[in-house]
């Protein structure tokens, strides 16, 4: 499983990253391979504000849906439109072709309250723990 050094991660399994004053978001590798194949996604629109922990989308897999809780609260610059046709993007490349949205962010300020790589890899390595 993959960690990117230089992402930020929030306990929802959401990637950040940090861009000046703007954040790019999406699904860690982990959340994507706990998900199984990716049959679609519903992002927000430009324009549309996001405000820190709340629902701003979904991930639809062949088992489940997933909501998607925003990381930072910020407004939504661009949505990965070509998520619609190939949603597969977020299990094959989840950390470049796969990413959700950009956002212009609020207060970049929350994203002291996100974990580091290393802190992500502990938190996944005992959620595996406890599914053994």
């Amino acid at each position: 499983m993959d960690f990117p050094e230089e992402l930020k991660y929030s306990k929802e399994h959401l990637w950040v990253r940090m861009e000046g004053d703007r954040a790019v978001i999406g699904i860690t590798d982990y959340a994507q391979t706990q998900l199984g194949m990716v049959t679609s996604v519903e992002l927000p629109e430009p324009g549309d504000d996001l405000e820190q922990d709340d629902s701003f989308g979904s991930v639809e897999a062949r088992k489940t849906v997933a909501e998607l809780y925003a990381p930072l609260s910020g407004t939504v610059l661009e949505a990965n439109s070509e998520l619609h046709t190939s949603p597969e993007f977020i299990n094959d490349d989840p950390y470049d072709a796969g990413w959700l949205v950009v956002i212009e962010m609020a207060d970049p300020e929350e994203a002291n309250l996100l974990m580091s790589a290393e802190h992500y890899e502990d938190q996944v390595a005992v959620a595996e723990d406890d599914e053994e």
